[in-house]
């Protein structure tokens, strides 16, 4: 058996939704069964079109979601060479670049997911109870340049791989992408999702004094009731944004660098003092956060 774009495919089918099995010694009944079970029609037809293109079988597709095939041949020729496809022990294949992704492809198409909080959280995940199957996911994603994060639920036993930041979710919509329909939709949102982060502040005083009260008001946090906080991840927008409010308003402010859960770099420039907050109030920055008395 040597692969190709649809072997590649149809093993990374059967290693994430798929089964291989015959029945058991005890029984006198003999039946050999390879099947996948999916509940997207169009990985059903892609599982069934291209085992029949390498096969020259075509798999019954069944109501409940299952595309099958019953030969005794076939079934010996997948168990000789890959052994087995049980969640515990199934392998990622050595393949070239090329029919990697396709099997990348294929297992993610069946096991990921994309996930869009609107301009805060953006991933692409996989679970699996093979801790050796995700790390060998992980290198082939490293060799194509998508860096990942891996987690486990010690509880459940699952691993997770999280692909986070704009550069790895653009490269692998490039070099991998989806060919479920609403995944591969879900990551044609999340890409747009990610804006641009340059402030572009105006020349203009009067305009840029407009812009800076647009982006206090949308982006000034109130934290412990009383002081402010702007966060980007950019740090050159809050130097800039310092340098004007000092020019402008005549208004201090300190800038930090800051590093999220999941080990993402930001900045956040914070107004602490009640007195420079208050000019924040006088010049209509910010709504007014405080109570009559403490003013």
């Amino acid at each position: 058996m040597k692969f190709d774009e649809n072997l590649a495919a149809i093993h990374a089918y059967l290693c994430a939704d798929g089964y291989v099995i015959k029945n058991p010694p005890t029984q006198k009944n003999k039946y050999y069964y390879i099947g996948f079970r999916n509940t997207n029609e169009t990985l059903l037809k892609d599982f069934q079109r291209r085992f029949n293109e390498y096969f020259s079988i075509v798999p019954r597709m069944a109501k409940d979601g299952r595309c099958v095939v019953q030969n005794k041949e076939t079934y010996t020729k997948l168990i000789n060479k890959f052994e087995s496809f049980y969640s515990y022990e199934w392998s990622s294949p050595t393949l070239n670049k090329k029919l990697m992704k396709i099997w990348l492809r294929a297992f993610f198409d069946c096991e990921g997911w994309v996930f869009c909080k609107t301009h805060q959280n953006r991933h692409i995940g996989l679970d699996s109870v093979n801790e050796k199957g995700i790390d060998e996911i992980r290198r082939n994603l490293r060799k194509i340049g998508i860096e990942t994060i891996k987690k486990e639920n010690k509880k459940r036993h699952i691993y997770r791989i999280i692909i986070y930041g704009k550069e790895n979710i653009s490269k692998f919509q490039k070099e991998i992408g989806f060919l479920h329909p609403q995944k591969k939709q879900k990551l044609d949102h999340t890409i747009k999702d990610f804006m641009n982060y340059n402030w572009n502040f105006p020349k203009n005083e009067r305009v840029c004094k407009q812009f800076i009260k647009g982006l206090t008001k949308k982006k000034a946090k109130i934290s412990n009731g009383r002081y402010i906080k702007i966060i980007s991840n950019l740090e050159k927008n809050l130097i800039e944004l310092k340098k004007l409010l000092i020019k402008f308003y005549n208004i201090n402010s300190l800038i930090y660098k800051m590093i999220n859960g999941r080990g993402v770099i930001y900045y956040q420039l914070s107004i602490n003092k009640k007195e420079e907050v208050q000019k924040l109030i006088k010049h209509k920055l910010i709504p007014n956060i405080f109570k009559s008395e403490d003013i």
